[in-house]
């Protein structure tokens, strides 16, 4: 006993007192039996008010300092000097917790941190913490000596800035998944191995929050471009490959160039290089009309170099056997063979270029024969290449910045993943809630071109019957030469206030476009400029946009104060009693043109009030959609914004925004891409995201406008309507692309089975608001994920963590879109744990299988996990309609459910206040009895009195899927508990 007692005073001495190296020495040999005299005086530590400092006796750092910011939540910070004082986060609001509890002890070398939830341990020698759960089991370590703190300068147009590059490795069991990451195009839902690169694109987007299926998340707390996996970066072929032409012969691939199939020049090339603007100069004279030029070189949609071809052919080899990586950047057609295997075919407009990943076996010392074919129409065109890792490296967790001040990030602990993205929002920010009317359906397009036309969409849903909430005014709705002034071309719409308000009549909503940027004739651009919130280089090297003639521009500094203030003013002044509903904050990156390598990007983005462009780079779309949504809540009073931005950080969550995925293009593996996207932008804590239904780009087989083949008109129709359905069950349900028209009656004639296939679809969803609205609430009262990951409810299920083409809607829905061509059926994979019905039929499935299901074309598969309570509403065409009509339960036996109703005024932040309402429900199987509980809270305008259906579904009947099917049971229920049963 007397030890023990010992030990709780050493220990409470321990909780209130700093330590130091001397009182360290103090606690005698035991603690320290691993480190030297001489180490014991370097590894010094200190508790402080929220965790403790370690000065470690050798490595990368020499301060690594760790705070506890909630039970499960430990910040961790190196630095290679004695400051610790590091600029303000961009991403993380929260500060270090008062009202947490922990420990401090020590152990031989290790100084040990204590939560109720969770514990840290770093090494006085090393520095290297590891990470435990409450049960003492390891949940996370860093990998000894993988701390890297390197000096870098980087160089602006202000001079030379000393920062770090960094790097930290932890280890990885083989049977752990990775999820998060921000949203990426290339259909990876585990990224467990793979390699992705965090720096804002068009379609891409970077977020530094890694999440764990084993129950914890890390986010990395640096804005520079980042490096999830291989921190090396990808080389050209001849780098690390020996390359031969067709011949055999050293020094690079045979690069023949056709114009309208004549062969005009054939000459080795050591490198599939025209990546960049900067590559243009590669080209053979003759086949580049602008070879170089700062401009953008092919209009949007509209391809040059015709009839050119390039197909570069040879070997490669290696000396490292392995899975090796390659990464094909590309846009136009390509398709690439290694070894007589087709490994990558895609097409992409020519502006907006981007990677696709893919691997290679290889042995070691053998010629693979390769085969690039390219037809660029004024696109551009890269392959690299990485050798394998060794052994050890592959899979591990790694992440490396290029530029910063320090090893900065956030272990997150959890009861499981729904708790580890409720601890990461508790460090970034709540789900704002966006209006009820963001969940309904939004009609947009590339673009409407005057007032007329934007009212016109509102008029053609309302006149057909089908429900519509949201209309988007895209860019342009400016004179030609007046990016930036906000303004409307009196030509095209005379009356904006007048446009608004017939939108509003018609019970729809409208947002507008505005971007960044602007012309330097502008007066917007002359009043940011004066302050110094704008950037000037894009002006000042003579680049043009792809307007008319092209235009200079560049765009505004949100990092300055005073440049946001600015900005708002010039949009509120602009805009002032017209009555947009919201903000489409497009090209956020920023874009200031596709096709600049990151070096120049880093030029052209700078040098911003927080610093050189490099260090700040992926944060711009954070800074500026929280400036819109800060400022219009500030003057709004309590009306919801809608934000719609085609990029994020972390924390974007927290300013009212809805994440899009870029200008994704209308083939089938762009839709297929965008399930494994859109889960895991859920899983990086952004439940409110959305895609252009249909593809924006389009191949010109679809876009000429005297009218397509009838093989390309047919498979136009399937794609649109596979997307339309995958939209259908998407967080936000939105449709958006360039022409052909995309409006419902445009993509198909009334009377038409296809019509009849989009109309349904639209008033399912609608149906669902109910059960739509409450996944809502849940974002914010819960801190809940609507497309969730199949690891996020059958955590368990291994065969689930790598399904990149299913995913759930809310808890009780899986949702299997259809993404290829002709498909009539498809292989689902039903979850071990659960029993499953068919939404449609009520066919009923067993858990822990892949089965193949029916897929007719006016049909997506949908399957409703048993147990679940699923709320329907009446037919409606807009979310306001009805709010107090009658709702009908449907209840899928087979195992006990519950459910929570949310209901709340659906335009204000009352929510925030308490006021909303939640009517609990559970079902018990055994005794088949439903309990409608208690309502609790309550709203102004909520109705005191409800009309509840219930339905019971337990396997196959004719009216499974009729909203309108005869109710087993209803009731009358005005707030007080009522049970139904069977």
């Amino acid at each position: 006993m007397i030890p023990t007692l010992a030990r709780r005073l050493f220990l409470a001495a321990l909780m209130t007192a700093p330590l130091s190296a001397s009182l360290a020495a103090c606690a005698g040999p035991g603690l320290m039996n691993t480190a030297s005299a001489g180490a014991i005086q370097q590894a010094a530590f200190e508790r402080t008010a929220s965790g403790i400092v370690v000065t470690p006796a050798e490595g990368a750092a020499r301060r690594v300092r760790l705070e506890v910011y909630g039970p499960e939540t430990i910040r961790v910070t190196a630095t290679e000097d004695a400051d610790l004082n590091l600029p303000a986060s961009l991403m993380v609001t929260a500060q270090p917790s008062t009202n947490t509890p922990f420990q401090v002890e020590t152990h031989d070398d290790l100084v040990v941190l204590k939560t109720a939830q969770a514990t840290a341990e770093v090494s006085r020698q090393s520095g290297a913490v590891r990470f435990l759960d409450e049960n003492g089991q390891e949940v996370l370590r860093e990998r000894a000596g993988s701390r890297e703190l390197n000096p870098v300068v980087v160089e602006d147009q202000k001079g030379d800035h000393r920062f770090l590059a960094t790097r930290q490795v932890w280890e990885s069991p083989a049977d752990e998944a990775f999820y998060g990451l921000g949203q990426h195009q290339q259909g990876v839902m585990n990224y467990k191995g793979k390699d992705v690169l965090l720096a804002q694109h068009n379609m891409d987007v970077g977020i530094p929050f890694v999440v764990s299926s084993r129950n914890y998340g890390l986010l990395w707390d640096t804005n520079a471009i980042t490096r999830f996996g291989d921190a090396r970066p990808y080389g050209m072929l001849s780098d690390r490959l020996i390359v031969r032409d067709a011949g055999g012969a050293f020094g690079g691939l045979t690069a023949r160039y056709y114009q309208d199939g004549v062969l005009k020049i054939s000459r080795p090339e050591s490198e599939v290089n025209y990546e960049f603007i900067r590559d243009q100069q590669r080209w053979p004279e003759g086949f580049k009309a602008q070879p170089g030029a700062p401009v953008q070189t092919g209009d949007m949609g509209k391809p040059g170099q015709a009839g050119v071809n390039v197909v570069w052919e040879g070997t490669i080899e290696t000396a490292t056997p392995g899975l090796h990586k390659f990464r094909l950047y590309s846009s136009g057609y390509v398709k690439v063979t290694i070894d007589g295997k087709v490994v990558e075919q895609n097409w992409r407009q020519n502006w907006n270029a981007f990677d696709h990943d893919f691997q290679v076996e290889m042995a070691a010392n053998a010629r693979v024969p390769i085969k690039i074919e390219w037809t660029p129409e004024d696109g551009y065109i890269s392959l690299r290449h990485m050798d394998p890792l060794p052994a050890a490296d592959q899979g591990a967790l790694s992440l490396a910045s290029d530029v910063g001040t320090a090893i900065d990030y956030y272990y997150v602990g959890g009861r499981d993943i729904d708790g580890v993205i409720s601890n990461y929002r508790g460090l970034t920010g709540k789900s704002v809630m966006l209006p009820r009317a963001a969940y309904g359906f939004w009609q947009s397009r590339q673009r409407y071109n005057t007032q007329d036309e934007v009212v016109g969409a509102v008029r053609g849903y309302r006149e057909r019957g089908l429900p519509i909430d949201m209309v988007v005014q895209d860019w342009f709705y400016w004179p030609e030469n007046a990016w930036g002034s906000h303004q409307f071309d009196a030509a095209r719409y005379p009356n904006p206030t007048q446009m608004v308000k017939d939108v509003h009549d018609m019970n729809a909503n409208i947002i507008i476009s505005v971007w960044p940027k602007f012309y330097p004739t502008t007066d917007h651009y002359k009043q940011l400029d004066a302050i110094g919130g704008m950037y000037t280089r894009n002006v000042d090297v003579g680049a043009r946009d792809w307007v008319g003639p092209g235009y200079a521009n560049s765009f505004y500094d949100p990092y300055l104060p005073a440049a946001r203030d600015l900005y708002w003013k010039q949009m509120s002044d602009s805009f002032k009693g017209m009555g947009f509903d919201g903000w489409w904050l497009d090209s956020v990156e920023p874009d200031m043109h596709s096709n600049l390598d990151f070096a120049e990007r880093t030029l052209r983005m700078g040098p911003t009030a927080n610093g050189p462009g490099a260090y700040v780079f992926n944060s711009y779309p954070l800074v500026n959609a929280e400036n819109v949504y800060r400022h219009f809540r500030a003057e709004h009073d309590d009306q919801r914004t809608t934000i719609l931005t085609r990029s994020a950080w972390g924390g974007l969550q927290r300013t009212g925004s809805i994440l899009w995925s870029g200008d994704v293009v209308a083939r089938w593996d762009n839709l297929r891409d965008q399930i494994s996207a859109g889960v895991n932008a859920g899983l990086s804590g952004l439940a409110n995201w959305t895609h252009d239904i249909g593809g924006f780009s389009v191949e010109g087989r679809y876009s000429n406008p005297a009218g397509m083949k009838a093989e390309d008109k047919a498979e136009w129709d399937e794609l649109q309507l596979r997307w339309f359905q995958f939209g259908a069950w998407s967080p936000i349900f939105r449709s958006h692309g360039e022409f052909p028209l995309r409006e419902v009656y445009n993509l198909a004639q009334p009377g038409t089975a296809l019509y009849d296939a989009y109309a349904a679809e639209l008033r399912t969803r609608y149906r669902l608001m109910p059960y739509i609205y409450s996944l809502a609430g849940d974002t914010y009262l819960r801190d809940g994920t609507i497309m969730r990951g199949l690891v996020m409810d059958f955590p368990t299920d291994l065969k689930a963590r790598d399904i990149a083409d299913q995913y759930m809607f809310g808890h009780a829905l899986l949702v299997a879109p259809v993404t290829e061509y002709k498909a009539r059926s498809r292989s689902v994979y039903f979850p071990a744990g659960a029993e499953w019905y068919d939404l449609q039929t009520g066919q009923k499935y067993a858990g822990g299988q892949s089965t193949t299901v029916a897929a007719a074309l006016d049909k997506i598969p949908v399957f409703v996990r048993a147990g679940s309570i699923l709320p329907t509403g009446p037919a409606i065409t807009y979310t306001a309609e009805k709010l107090d009509g009658p709702l009908t339960l449907v209840i899928y036996t087979g195992a006990n459910g519950v459910f929570s109703l949310y209901e709340d005024q659906g335009k204000d932040y009352g929510y925030e206040r308490g006021q909303f309402s939640n009517i609990p429900m559970t079902w018990d199987d055994a005794r088949g009895v439903l309990t409608i509980g208690e309502r609790t809270g309550a709203y102004p305008g909520m109705p005191a009195n409800r009309t509840i259906n219930v339905r019971f579904v337990s396997g196959p009947v004719a009216d499974v899927g009729n909203f309108d099917a005869a109710p087993a049971r209803t009731v009358q229920y005005s707030g007080q508990e009522i049970q139904v049963r069977r």
